[in-house]
């Protein structure tokens, strides 16, 4: 995909795409199918090869189709129907509604992004690892309300950047497991009990549908949604660490800090002389604009009313398909800044003894305490940066 309004939108690939989302769905009905097939509730003739019946060229006749339903189901199911035929036809989709293909094909497409993401969480991990134990005594100036505060070191400062990589790390990994959404038209599961003619047998039904898809079990959830605000709130998290490193990247490369410059800056239409620290900014980008979305999922959840929300839940689909894209666009976009990132200890250092008098506190409380001041203000920085290198290798051997 690409995406004029969103440089970079090419990084994210085909994930939550309108061919993904296509697909997903697609696999959720041949799924289902084979589930009624290998029950023995479907004949072996309506077995066929579904997920070639439609393709990327039928998406905008389903889209476009879409608006007269409200869902992208009704036309799909139809098309389907259409290109199968015969006992296929006939057994496609029954027991679902339309909730169940676009939740389990969210968490489908929810499931991939998720595993871009981890990955490049990883590399960041790694990158990061390196840079704090190359610049980790490197004397830098700490800064508070944008003014100079205290001595620290470029590793402390790299560390803090690794800190909150490591807790989105966290909150990603927190994430439930991804469920299939099998619940029927109301979320009772009456026309797969009447398929199965046994309340127990249609709970297995969906079990088996978990395990086909590659997802996990669970109750309908089509009212609650939980699931959902939980992954925005991840994605959100993972942004906002971003932005703390681009915002410290692009403060740093201002020519008169000089701390940081980024290995592939950009270039000005009219300015040869710029060097501008793109990536940083459209990280940036994106950690400005997720918590919205994020708060629009929490809205939607909020507004969910009866047995199927008439607004809540069609506003999750495309916002968290924005979300996610946007989330693994800043993923891989970090991932290159840090991988090229060029710290200056030079500069840091200078910008460190331009900063006046940074030992005033250091002296009140030696004096509290009656004894010579200590050579070194820096604190337990190294302590802290052993603990934190700690945190990512036990993350990197947990995830390897």
């Amino acid at each position: 995909m690409t995406d004029l309004f969103w440089p970079g939108d090419d990084r994210a690939g085909d994930l939550m795409s309108d061919n993904a989302f296509l697909a997903a769905m697609v696999t959720v009905e041949d799924a289902w199918l084979d589930v009624l097939i290998r029950a023995g509730i479907a004949p072996a003739e309506a077995k066929a090869d579904v997920v070639a019946s439609v393709g990327a060229a039928d998406v905008e006749r389903i889209a476009t189709g879409a608006e007269a339903d409200g869902s992208p189901v009704l036309g799909l199911v139809a098309l389907l129907r259409e290109r199968t035929g015969g006992q296929t036809a006939r057994w496609l989709h029954r027991g679902l509604t339309s909730q169940d293909v676009v939740d389990t094909a969210l968490m489908l497409c929810v499931r991939d992004a998720k595993v871009r993401i981890d990955q490049e969480m990883a590399a960041q991990i790694t990158t990061l690892s390196r840079l704090i134990e190359e610049y980790r005594a490197a004397p830098a100036l700490g800064r508070t309300l944008s003014q100079p505060a205290l001595p620290t070191t470029v590793g402390a400062k790299i560390a803090g950047w690794l800190n909150a990589v490591l807790d989105a790390a966290d909150t990603v990994a927190a994430i439930p497991p991804l469920p299939v959404q099998i619940g029927g038209a109301s979320g009772t599961l009456a026309a797969a009990i009447e398929l199965t003619r046994d309340p127990d047998g249609a709970i297995g039904l969906v079990d088996e549908m978990a395990t086909t898809v590659g997802l996990a079990a669970k109750g309908p959830w089509h009212t609650t949604r939980s699931m959902v605000t939980r992954v925005g709130d991840a994605l959100v998290t993972c942004c906002d660490a971003w932005g703390h490193i681009a915002g410290d990247v692009v403060t740093g490369s201002r020519a008169e800090v000089g701390e940081f410059t980024e290995g592939h800056g950009g270039g000005s239409s009219t300015m040869p002389h710029k060097h501008n620290p793109v990536l940083s900014v459209l990280i940036r980008r994106a950690t400005l604009s997720a918590p919205a979305l994020g708060a629009v999922l929490h809205a939607a959840s909020a507004d969910s009313v009866d047995e199927r929300s008439s607004g809540g839940w069609q506003t999750e689909w495309a916002t968290l398909r924005t979300l996610a894209r946007r989330t693994v666009i800043a993923a891989a976009q970090t991932s290159d800044l840090l991988g090229n990132l060029q710290p200056s200890a030079a500069r840091a250092a200078a910008n460190l003894d331009a900063g006046g008098d940074l030992l005033a506190e250091q002296r009140v409380m030696a004096e509290l305490v009656g004894e010579p001041a200590l050579p070194d203000y820096t604190g337990a920085t190294q302590l802290l940066i052993d603990a934190t290198l700690a945190r990512a290798r036990n993350y990197l051997e947990e995830t390897s």
